[in-house]
């Protein structure tokens, strides 16, 4: 369990480690706030696109919270019109002129002497006025020319925002492709496959997931539901924060990778798998689970194929509710912490507590003794919040 001193902004780390990871992000987090106005809705869009082009990296759920928070702000003042450039004042032609000219010009101002425009001649003034006056216009022209170049470059910036962005979608994609080909061969990546075996008698690989096996040794299964983008593998770390934030390359990526609780034991097997993926909103990862808000989105999509590197596995899902991240001493049911029962009287209680925050009832019900799977992912509708899906094992 958790120290309770391991509490950043509301959010509860297990381990010393992922809370000094969480302290290096408050740090990061605090600085970007101290150097953006968020009153200022272009400096807000600015950050939005910086943290979309990865220049600041999180590993914790605190700079994802983070990165919502400036991406929910950035797309609210975009609606309104603002795109993270310097606003121009209003002047007026903006062509410069010879120093000759200006000096022939006529400094025109708006001034209501009895209802009548008066034109202002700059021969009117004194010399040393005059050379304020030109002083000044010279300063206009200059900061005409920055913002034309600020905006220019900006374009410039957003350009290659849009050619990153593409080429980070296509090599995604090309990357899950590449991962569900290697899911079914029969050629093994580095020869014989060797795993930990500890103290218990560990059963032989499936053939299709020995080639992925052999590529990173955390894989521990493979999700996937029909008609959906769900089709992915799923990681196991001694880290709850590692695979936040790297895919099965160990590579960063801010899509992260699904990943199974570290608590949890294929093997054992553990009453309950606890699967976790990051709610992305261009679809990947769980980006699509709350569809399973709906009954009858749910209903046409019942079965969930999870597979374990060792067996595989069919669930059917049973509750789906919306939950949160509650502090340590606050005395409530936590899915996320339902992992083994004990007893059949505390597996029966979880059973209620689930069925109580449902949103509907499937009719599907559990029993002591069967296995369950757990998929969580974030939820804006409240603080904290959890959007989980719960199924039972049917084969």
């Amino acid at each position: 369990m958790a120290d309770s001193r391991w509490t950043i902004e509301g959010r509860v780390f297990r381990t010393a480690a992922d809370y000094q990871a969480g302290l290096r992000d408050k740090q990061k987090i605090d600085s970007l706030r101290a150097m953006t106005d968020f009153q200022n809705p272009n400096a807000v869009v600015a950050l939005s696109h910086r943290m979309e082009q990865e220049q600041y990296q999180f590993e914790t759920m605190l700079g994802r919270d983070f990165d919502d928070e400036v991406y929910e702000l950035a797309q609210k003042y975009k609606k309104q019109g603002y795109d993270g450039r310097l606003i121009p004042e209003k002047k007026g032609s903006g062509k410069r002129r010879s120093k000759k000219e200006r000096n022939k010009a006529e400094v025109s101002q708006k001034q209501s002497v009895k209802g009548q425009k008066k034109t202002i001649r700059l021969e009117t003034y004194d010399p040393d006025m005059q050379k304020i006056i030109l002083e000044e216009l010279d300063k206009r022209e200059k900061r005409r020319k920055w913002i034309v170049a600020g905006c220019a470059l900006t374009a410039v910036v957003c350009l290659g925002y849009f050619a990153f962005y593409n080429y980070t979608a296509a090599r995604n994609q090309s990357n899950s492709d590449t991962l569900a080909g290697l899911k079914n061969s029969t050629v093994l990546s580095g020869g014989t496959v060797v795993h930990k075996t500890g103290e218990k008698e560990v059963p032989d690989i499936l053939d299709e997931y020995k080639t992925l096996y052999n590529k990173n040794k955390s894989l521990i299964g493979w999700l996937k539901i029909d008609d959906t983008i769900i089709d992915y593998p799923v990681m196991q770390s001694s880290s709850t924060d590692y695979y936040l934030t790297h895919n099965f390359n160990q590579e960063y990526d801010r899509n992260g990778s699904l990943f199974l609780d570290p608590a949890c034991d294929v093997l054992k097997p553990s009453t309950n798998l606890i699967i976790y993926g990051h709610h992305m909103r261009s679809g990947k990862m769980f980006g699509d689970l709350n569809k399973y808000s709906n009954p009858e989105y749910a209903k046409a999509h019942r079965q969930i194929q999870f597979d374990t590197i060792y067996e595989r596995g069919t669930y059917e899902v049973m509750y789906v509710f919306r939950s949160r991240i509650f502090y340590e001493d606050e005395i409530t049911f936590k899915y996320y912490q339902f992992i083994d029962a004990g007893s059949e009287a505390e597996f029966d209680s979880a059973m209620d507590a689930m069925a109580e925050m449902s949103l509907f009832q499937s009719g599907i019900k559990a029993s002591y003794g069967d296995s369950l799977l757990t998929l969580s992912t974030c939820d804006n509708s409240e603080e904290d919040g959890r959007f989980v899906v719960v199924a039972k094992r049917i084969s």
